[in-house]
């Protein structure tokens, strides 16, 4: 939620920046689609095609928010027509605890259980010995998981 607030802001203070020379019509920030975070490129679209020569002379190399701008003025024959699809669309992270919690949470038979076990006692064996290897006197507690405790456990009925 904090990521949200934060873009709407950046989109806030970025358009009202540039409000200063003129009417901003569209303004698009490259996103990451995963994270949100920002791409250091972005598209504005002015009003008037002078105020957009304006702003391309004044503000090139101009630092803003720690970065040094890059502004090109880009004639409307180059403009991809899909530039501006998806403007008004606002970023909503995606919940990777929910997304991650299904298979986490999954039933799992008896076998792939027992599976699961050995891979965790294999890997605190491992672990063990590496603690011992290293001349490190400490006794691990033991893994109890060789009996089914989960409610998730499907039994196959036969």
């Amino acid at each position: 939620m904090q990521c949200m607030s934060t873009i709407a802001d950046i989109n806030t203070n970025f358009a009202g920046f540039f409000k200063q020379f003129g009417t901003i019509k569209r303004l698009r920030i490259g996103r990451n689609r995963k994270t949100g975070k920002s791409r250091h490129f972005g598209f504005i679209e002015f009003e008037s095609p002078e105020v957009a020569k304006v702003v391309s002379e004044c503000m090139h190399n101009y630092l803003l928010f720690e970065h040094l701008l890059q502004v090109q003025l880009v004639p409307p024959e180059r403009v991809h027509p899909k530039l501006w699809k998806g403007v008004t669309h606002r970023y909503k992270p995606l919940d990777w605890v929910k997304i991650e919690r299904c298979p986490h949470d999954k039933e799992r038979t008896l076998e792939e259980h027992k599976k699961l076990v050995e891979r965790i006692m294999k890997t605190d064996k491992r672990r063990r010995k590496r603690i011992e290897a290293s001349g490190i006197d400490y006794d691990c507690p033991e893994i109890i998981g060789n009996q089914p405790t989960s409610k998730k456990i499907r039994f196959d009925e036969e």
